[in-house]
């Protein structure tokens, strides 16, 4: 379950009224419904008459299922439903195609839907601290995510969905209990400032045959660049040879 919940009376109910005093302007000008830490079980359909919202925050509540309702709420660029009891999204959530940010940390969620790969917008999602074994691979289409949270899940691999995304910067996959298996590790296709195995994820001796690698390459480049110095070191000048066949041709 999820850890370190604070909350008002279970199955608290929120009206049209509740909501609406709880929304409020973001210093950027952004319209935020904050329903945090309410102590409710159930997303309020009320949502649905407040399109003007573009951030809203459901965290830590007892929320254990996600309704399919929650694909009309298209305007919805920011969606926080950390630290709640959910185990399963919905299909519908592929609908929020303008989200950008949804931060689903510290829930139970053992799956996700192949639908969230239409979410084409998002740039950060958190999925830390929940009980995912695998990605669907049509993650692969979220070519704008740039940050990606899957800390203290259940992942015995790297998910191959990520190794494609252009855009990732940021990875988090600590505490999986991720295999390296020894002499038979394969390679990860990282993207520009993305590292994916870290030095301490190595055994001893994997790590030592990576610093020989290293080493190894090293050197080679240093006598690939000698030898290009040395390349016409036996010459006058650099076109002492043109010149010396340009008098046989006369």
């Amino acid at each position: 379950m999820a850890k370190g919940k604070k909350g008002g009376p279970k199955g608290k109910k929120i009206t049209l009224k509740m909501a609406k005093n709880a929304l409020k302007i973001t210093p950027e000008g952004k319209r935020r419904l904050d329903l945090s830490n309410m102590g409710i079980d159930n997303v309020p359909k009320c949502l649905l008459k407040l399109t003007e919202v573009e951030e809203l925050d459901l965290s830590r509540n007892q929320l254990k299922k996600i309704p399919d309702f929650i694909g009309q709420l298209t305007n919805v660029r920011w969606l926080d439903l950390h630290s709640n009891y959910i185990e399963q999204l919905p299909k519908n959530i592929g609908q929020l195609d303008a989200l950008r940010h949804l931060n689903l940390c510290n829930n139970s969620i053992n799956g996700l839907p192949a639908d969230i790969g239409n979410m084409r917008s998002l740039q950060t999602l958190n999925l830390g601290m929940n009980r995912l074994t695998t990605l669907p691979p049509s993650m692969a289409a979220l070519s704008n995510l740039k940050e990606l949270g899957l800390f203290d899940n259940q992942l015995t691999a790297i998910p191959e969905c990520i190794r494609v995304l252009p855009n990732l910067k940021k990875i988090n996959t600590k505490r999986n209990p991720v295999a390296y298996a020894q002499g038979d590790a394969k390679v990860v296709k990282a993207s520009e400032g993305l590292c994916l195995v870290r030095e301490e994820d190595l055994c001893k001796l994997c790590l030592e045959k990576c610093k020989e690698e290293r080493q190894r390459l090293k050197r080679k480049r240093l006598s690939n660049q000698s030898q290009k110095r040395n390349a016409f070191s036996g010459l006058i000048t650099p076109n002492s040879v043109a010149q010396s066949n340009q008098e046989q041709w006369r």
